[in-house]
């Protein structure tokens, strides 16, 4: 990338929120990365080599059970990045992590952001503001998943990736969702319809457009706007 490219990384929250000097230390070893739907970023278990940078993507992490079931613990956007495990001293992933909204990216090898980290400067403060944000919203999640009726949970879901794309429309399928909830498909979609009845959403054939955003809030449980706030504050 040329030295004039913030601009297209400012897409990243993280990124632009760099002094200037540290942005231009890191920009030689910036990478554009097409984050395509399902791609597998790291695998449970596997190595961290690359920390990646959603623009317009979102990134779930998620954890398998024994009997293979998966479920979402967390979500990364353009507020974030993923492989954090890397700077706290884990070089393999606890969880996969999978492109589930596509779109622009970028990614930096792994022991460059860690060296960065490790300066104690702006990049230093930033992470742990975010580290501590995703903590929040891992916390919440378990407790939502626990705690509240699927379309509550649905709601807080969707309004979670909308505030991460740049689209009222989310291409995702009923089976997907499903597996990120810890849910049926079936399940989901009893709560898509309710939702849709309700006119917040439409829902046809994999694709999902947010109507009533400010209804869909009022119909989410307090668990999206705790952690909403987690992520502001992390910002």
């Amino acid at each position: 990338m040329s030295t004039s490219s913030k601009s297209t990384t400012s897409k990243s929250l993280l990124l632009a929120a760099l002094p200037e000097n540290q942005y231009q230390r890191l920009l030689p070893h910036i990478e554009p990365f097409a984050l395509e739907h399902g791609k597998i970023l790291y695998e449970i278990g596997g190595s961290i080599n690359y920390c990646y940078f959603p623009f317009g993507a979102v990134v779930s992490l998620v954890t398998q059970m024994e009997d293979g079931k998966i479920v979402e613990v967390g979500l990364v956007g353009n507020e974030g990045m993923t492989g954090l495990p890397f700077l706290l001293g884990q070089k393999n992933s606890a969880e996969r992590a999978i492109v589930q909204v596509p779109n622009g990216g970028a990614r930096i090898k792994a022991d460059v952001v860690l060296k960065e980290f490790m300066r104690c400067e702006g990049l230093h403060g930033i992470l742990l503001r975010y580290i501590n944000s995703l903590l929040r919203q891992v916390a919440q999640t378990a407790a939502c998943n626990a705690s509240h009726t699927i379309e509550e949970r649905l709601s807080r879901w969707l309004l979670m990736c909308h505030d991460r794309v740049p689209s009222d429309q989310i291409n995702l399928t009923q089976e997907f969702i499903a597996q990120m909830l810890g849910t049926r498909r079936a399940t989901v979609n009893v709560g898509a319809i309710n939702l849709q009845s309700a006119g917040l959403i439409k829902y046809n054939r994999g694709r999902i457009q947010i109507l009533d955003r400010p209804g869909l809030e009022g119909f989410a449980c307090e668990c999206y706007a705790a952690v909403r706030k987690g992520t502001q504050d992390g910002n």
